[in-house]
């Protein structure tokens, strides 16, 4: 110092040292300034409170020198843009990103709310009881969040006939419905349509049909018939009753279908004979009156050609037609076990209308064919029969009774035409 002083003279040493302390108070008193001018503000950023002491002019140099990104979808307690006040609390909270899918149809959110059902509400989006969500409404949304629902959809449901109300669906299989609203049906019997493995659809129609099968025993008289035996000590012409007829008793098991509570069919499933009938029997006389000489022999001769060419179709010696053949017959009607119940022959012929009808094997006699039956008559061969074959023969009788009284034998049959 003292080498320096030597160079300049006492009066320029002073007006250097009152420079630099005058340079000194300027800068003390620019700090003094600056830290006067400083405010001291609380940011609370997403729950967590803090007090910065800043010289910011606005709230957003103040997010910048607090290293606090802001967006737009952010949310802030104050305009970005307003000037810093000390002791004023800013409040910033960052928005998460929330992805919301509705039926496939998919849409950002940015949000602030806490809680799943604070963003329905905030943005007015109806989620019902009965929806498919990927979340609870309680659940907190976290960044990132894909919030899925499936809107569920009304479905119509008749059973046996009548609406039912049922729960909202998302899509379930008919039986996953079913059981929803806890109705049960009989897979064995019960007919559910859809299936119940079919996923419905919007719009889609439930229909259960309950079904209903019983069986019931029911009882038939068997109606005799009248059998004649010729009497050669019985005038001619003359009928003499030798034992009244009796009626038999059939049972038969029924067994009856009900849809929604209402008969839609009924078949015989079994019958059993109780009591066989008793025919009839009738004395017919076949006595002829004594006659004298002059006129015996033309009277013979005349009776004895009207008994050739007379006979009734139900005769046991009708002579026109083809070649006599042995078959064995059975008897059958129209409502018989195993038979399917229409009233048709294999050839179209309405039983009811057409009772003299055979079923006959057609490698042996021609169907359509006209054929005479020993204890039966003229018949038209005009019906099959899985079991007739070859040298076999099935008569059509109009009622049970008869048929039964006929039962199996052999009989000789013609070929008409």
């Amino acid at each position: 110092m003292k080498i320096f002083s030597g160079l300049l003279p006492r009066s320029t040493w002073q007006w250097i040292l009152s420079g630099a302390g005058l340079l000194a108070l300027i800068a003390f008193s620019g700090f003094i300034i600056v830290e006067t001018a400083k405010a001291e503000v609380t940011v609370v950023e997403d729950g967590e409170k803090q007090t910065i002491t800043t010289g910011a002019n606005t709230v957003h140099e103040l997010l910048d020198e607090a290293g606090i990104s802001y967006d737009k979808h952010d949310k802030l307690s104050h305009n970005i843009d307003e000037a810093i006040k000390d002791g004023m609390t800013i409040t910033y909270e960052a928005a998460n990103k929330l992805t919301v899918k509705i039926d496939g149809s998919e849409k950002v959110y940015y949000t602030t709310a806490d809680k799943i059902s604070e963003f329905l509400e905030e943005k007015d989006i109806a989620v019902r009881k009965h929806d498919d969500t990927s979340h609870s409404k309680n659940d907190e949304i976290t960044d990132e969040m894909v919030y899925s629902v499936n809107k569920a959809f009304e479905v119509t449901l008749y059973d046996a006939g009548e609406e039912v109300d049922i729960k909202p669906t998302t899509g379930e299989k008919v039986e996953e419905i079913l059981d929803a609203n806890d109705i049960s049906v009989n897979k064995k019997l019960d007919e559910v349509k859809p299936d119940l493995e079919k996923t419905v659809e919007k719009g889609d129609e439930i229909n259960i049909t309950r079904v209903e099968k019983a069986t019931k025993t029911v009882e038939e008289p068997i109606e005799f018939e009248t059998e004649q035996r010729k009497d050669k000590n019985l005038a001619d012409g003359k009928e003499k009753v030798i034992s009244e007829g009796k009626k038999g008793l059939l049972e038969k098991t029924v067994e009856i279908t009900k849809e929604n509570g209402e008969e839609v069919n009924r078949k015989t499933i079994d019958r059993q004979v109780k009591k066989e009938s008793q025919n009839r029997v009738v004395a017919l006389g076949t006595k002829k009156p004594e006659q004298n000489l002059t006129t015996l022999s033309t009277e013979s001769s005349n009776h004895k050609s009207n008994h050739k060419t007379n006979h009734d179709d139900n005769g046991s010696n009708n002579q026109s037609g083809g070649k006599v053949m042995h078959m064995n017959a059975s008897a059958y009607t129209v409502d018989c076990l195993g038979c399917n119940g229409s009233g048709y022959t294999a050839t179209g012929i309405n039983l009811r209308e057409n009772p003299k009808v055979v079923s006959v094997d057609p490698n042996v006699i021609p169907l359509g064919s006209k054929v005479w039956v020993e204890g039966y008559g003229n018949a038209i061969a005009g019906d099959t029969g899985g079991h007739i074959k070859g040298n076999r023969i099935d008569l059509h009788f109009s009622s049970n009774g008869k048929a039964n009284s006929f039962g199996r034998k052999t009989v000789k049959v013609k070929v008409l035409d």
